[in-house]
């Protein structure tokens, strides 16, 4: 099959979605979409060169917002029906708002309305689907009520890509996910994957439940049911 998997800036289910995609990338053609957003968070998790190192070639490219400029021009391939599939996962709810009501400006959501015309089948996981607040994993936190102020700070001093600000917190626009800075210090002040509750709005579940209404438009509520639901659909 020829899929065009696409990245949202969402953390919640993330993994999940990337160890998904590593599945469907071995046995076929698999684009890559990144929204501005999903680059940034697919480095703050680690991810981003787990993604990228299974693409290269034709309908195997990595294409994002920025190498695609305005015009989106990849995305055309959708409504020429040059792909069986387009999968968005996981998908925050800025994204899906966005496609219930009918906006398209960035790279992801173009190809939503570009595979709609083309009348590509898409899959959707959203990360606000289920009403009262789920566990999702943070990525690499500064834990300043461990943190003893070590001068220097070793983890800073670790980190290839001066992401620590010592005794203050991570900047997670350099960080790279790659857990250095956790091995490194002493006190163990760095977490990584730490869970938390994150509450889902009203106004995000109602933009779910609209997202279920339009057309060619599939719902799915968790990364692991989207290859049974290819196999038992789209097969």
């Amino acid at each position: 099959m020829r899929i065009g998997w696409a990245f949202t800036g969402a953390g919640h289910l993330l993994n999940e979605s990337v160890q998904v995609f590593q599945q469907l990338a071995k046995d076929n053609e698999v684009t890559v979409f990144l929204s501005s957003a999903s680059e940034e968070v697919l480095k703050m998790y680690g991810l981003y060169e787990n993604v990228k190192h299974l693409t290269g070639g034709g309908y195997r490219e990595f294409a994002t917002d920025s190498n695609q400029r305005f015009s989106f021009p990849i995305t055309g391939r959708f409504s020429l029906g040059k792909y069986d599939l387009l999968i968005v996962s996981p998908a925050t709810a800025n994204t899906v708002s966005k496609i219930v009501y009918g906006i398209s400006d960035t790279l992801v959501t173009n190809a939503v309305a570009q595979a709609g015309k083309g009348r590509v089948p898409t899959i959707i996981v959203p990360v606000d689907i289920t009403p009262g607040d789920i566990d999702t994993v943070l990525p690499s936190k500064l834990e300043l009520s461990k943190c003893e102020k070590c001068d220097p700070c070793t983890a800073a001093l670790t980190c290839p890509n001066d992401a620590i600000i010592p005794y203050k917190e991570i900047s997670l626009l350099k960080c790279l996910g790659c857990g250095l800075c956790k091995d490194s210090c002493p006190h163990d002040a760095i977490s990584v994957g730490k869970v938390i509750q994150m509450h889902m709005r009203d106004i995000d579940i109602e933009n779910t439940n609209k997202l279920r209404e339009i057309e060619g438009i599939n719902v799915i509520e968790h990364p692991s049911k989207i290859i049974p639901f290819i196999e038992e659909n789209l097969n």
